[in-house]
């Protein structure tokens, strides 16, 4: 019997809950290596440098602001009225669009080389925003879809993430990203989506990490007053790992390229 295709979780309130933390956001959350755009280099089959890329879901602008180191020419598309506020401060020359991934306010075959969701596309519904990427894309262009994702082969990163799921009602687990290809092939078998595995690390401030978690959606939504004692919970725990204050991430950075057909549209 063939399997189901998994989907990615949907939660509208949450996913409206960042701009609450979108300083937060901004000053703490992962970029990415730059094995990850040699990456989407290789899978695309040319340079990310003149290339126009469309960054939706683009949140503060952190995969734009390196896109855009790399030579691209990328436009921003971002719902959110703080997230895009902390953009438009952190990349003030790129042009930035208010829209939704599901709807992409640009004509049929505008002609992007490249369209991108870092740490965002598991907040649309695939069967609208993968024709839409597909619909705005030259023929032989790319969706890029990835997530930095708290490594579960790390002891200490699966602790956390159990305590975290058993004391925040909103939680959800990162399961999107290796099931990326099979939600893209589930809705049109006629795409081939490719995916990489990829791991990184870095080294941050406790302050910073409990920072980045704070800024997760489900720390968002509870507010800061419901999120403080899980925060001071998780500084206790992390001291013990980390005594002297500084916490190693190490994340598995999973990015899925599909190319769009050359001679097809999606149907």
């Amino acid at each position: 019997m063939p399997q189901p295709t998994p989907r990615p979780p949907a939660h509208p309130d949450l996913a409206r809950s960042f701009d609450a933390v979108a300083a937060q956001y901004a000053a703490a959350r992962p970029g990415y290596p730059p094995a990850l755009f040699d990456t989407l280099e290789d899978l695309t089959g040319r340079p990310l440098s003149g290339s126009r890329v469309l960054d939706v879901g683009a949140g503060t602008g952190i995969a734009t602001r390196l896109l855009a180191a790399r030579g691209a020419r990328v436009t921003a598309v971002e719902p959110g009225a703080a997230m895009a506020a902390e953009l438009r401060s952190a990349c003030p020359g790129t042009p930035l669009v208010r829209a939704l991934g599901d709807a992409l306010p640009f004509a049929d075959g505008a002609g992007f080389d490249l369209v991108t969701y870092a740490q965002s596309w598991h907040w649309t519904d695939p069967a609208r925003s993968v024709p839409e990427a597909m619909r705005v894309l030259r023929p032989g262009g790319a969706l890029a879809v990835w997530w930095n994702v708290p490594d579960p082969r790390v002891g200490w990163v699966r602790e956390q993430e159990a305590r975290l799921a058993r004391v925040l009602p909103g939680y959800h687990a990162h399961g999107v990203a290796p099931g990326a290809p099979d939600l893209i092939r589930g809705l049109d078998p006629g795409l081939a989506p490719v995916l990489r595995e990829l791991s990184w690390t870095r080294r941050v401030p406790l302050e910073t990490h409990l920072r980045m978690l704070g800024s997760r959606s489900y720390f968002a939504a509870i507010g800061p007053e419901a999120a403080r004692p899980v925060l001071a919970a998780e500084r206790a725990a992390l001291l013990g790992v980390f005594p002297d204050g500084t916490v190693e991430e190490r994340y598995a950075l999973d990015v899925t390229v599909t190319l769009r057909p050359a001679e097809r549209s999606l149907p």
